[in-house]
């Protein structure tokens, strides 16, 4: 039950990082360079926007996954621990969009998801709510003059860059207690 509750953890974790900081600019690993033109070269076609899991965990597809992941063992500490991936990188983690995968199978394919830009829609679709609501906000105050519009503009920016260094500052503050040592 402990393993369940840390991979859990873990996926709470990583989607409030890929919320709160641009996915492209993130490293999981102090390899992640090997592990992603490893994984692309072994699996250049893999689809890795929407995942089907008979590509993961078909009696053919473990073939071809075991040799890539025996090959980070040593490499990436607990390589072989279960985590939660997430099915749909356009999607958050729900029980219909998330199977069981082991470490290194979810790190090549967040990292690759990650630099080829796909995880960039949770990012966005965050700010864009944020941006939406706090807009909502601004409107129901309403504002005095064109002078004072544009202050209270002025300073929306200010909040909003406050806000994403305070979740980022609060992403990695999360990473830091759930003793991810590779995130």
């Amino acid at each position: 039950m402990a393993w369940a509750m840390k991979a859990m953890q873990h996926a709470e974790v990583y989607y409030k990082l890929i919320s709160s900081v641009d996915p492209q600019l993130l490293k999981l690993t102090k390899v992640d360079d090997q592990i992603y033109s490893e994984f692309r070269e072994n699996f250049e076609k893999l689809r890795i926007d929407v995942l089907d899991p008979e590509e993961l965990k078909s009696e053919s597809a473990k073939e071809k996954w075991r040799p890539f992941c025996l090959k980070f063992d040593g490499v990436v500490e607990d390589f072989n621990y279960g985590t939660l991936l997430r099915l749909d990188c356009s999607q958050g983690y729900t029980e219909e969009n998330t199977i069981f995968a082991p470490r290194i199978q979810f790190l090549a394919i967040e990292i690759a998801r990650n630099r080829e830009g796909y995880n960039k829609a949770v990012y966005t679709s965050v700010h864009d709510k944020e941006e939406e609501k706090e807009g909502n906000q601004g409107r129901e105050k309403g504002t005095d003059s064109g002078g004072a519009e544009e202050k209270g503009a002025n300073r929306g920016e200010k909040a909003k860059s406050n806000k994403g260094e305070e979740k980022e500052k609060g992403a990695n503050k999360e990473i830091s207690k759930s003793g991810e040592t590779a995130m």
